[in-house]
């Protein structure tokens, strides 16, 4: 991907991203290993195999199905998101001003343990992080979504965390999905809704986004969501 031209690299990435199962779409299950089917061939990804990731077992898929929330965000008050994963920890501060009912969604999510052993999935250098699909295939949601249009003056710029649709959906569509901008600016449109932004753990966050990927992306090796936390002051 880093070898595309950019505008190229963002259009594929942004399909990626598109793709991504947000909500109630996920019903069968159809598709479950339909990312395996690619040989996993690690790319260059600057010579560096050593990621300094604790060596981790592909969690097997989890097919859950959740009522829809109704909780949202308390303006007055600060939600910092704990996502530890096999590469360490990093801190999202979730936005409740600008995006209470998506922080809702999310730390629903989280206070559930639904995002406890899923991935990333999805790797793109210099433009995005994605996990949060309960199945590990980018197809899959928490059986429902929630809608929240993002400000139109959002940029999707380096750390800022927002979650993932399908071009189907409308703006501001969530699932379970996020994804974690590592570029310096993604250049999306204001589409994808808000969560917040990494506020620690930038070195994880980048050891993430730098690991040997197989040719559509996925990790070479499992990258997993140990346990995600979300604390209230």
């Amino acid at each position: 991907m880093p070898t595309l031209p950019r505008t190229l690299a963002v259009l594929v990435a942004c399909l990626a991203l598109a793709a991504a199962g947000c909500g109630g779409s996920d019903t069968s299950g159809n598709g479950d290993n339909a990312a395996q089917t690619a040989t996993p061939t690690p790319e260059n990804t600057g010579g560096e195999q050593d990621t300094g990731c604790a060596t981790a077992r592909q969690p097997p898929a989890k097919h859950v199905r959740l009522p829809k929330p109704a909780e949202t965000l308390d303006p007055a008050k600060t939600y910092v998101a704990t996502v530890t994963t096999n590469c360490g920890e990093f801190q999202i501060t979730l936005d409740a001003k600008r995006a209470p009912k998506t922080g809702g969604s999310f730390k629903y999510l989280a206070d559930k343990g639904f995002y406890d052993g899923t991935t990333f999935h999805r790797i793109v250098p210099g433009f995005v992080i994605q996990g949060g699909d309960p199945l590990g295939t980018g197809t899959g949601g928490p059986g429902y979504s929630v809608v929240e249009r993002p400000p139109r003056t959002l940029a999707y710029t380096r750390g800022v965390v927002a979650m993932a649709k399908t071009q189907l959906e409308r703006a501001g569509t969530s699932g379970s999905q996020f994804f974690v901008v590592t570029g310096d600016d993604a250049s999306l449109p204001p589409d994808y809704a808000l969560v917040g932004k990494v506020t620690s753990g930038d070195d994880v966050v980048n050891r993430i986004a730098v690991v040997p990927r197989t040719a559509d992306d996925h990790p070479f090796d499992p990258i997993v969501i140990q346990k995600v936390r979300v604390a209230a002051s």
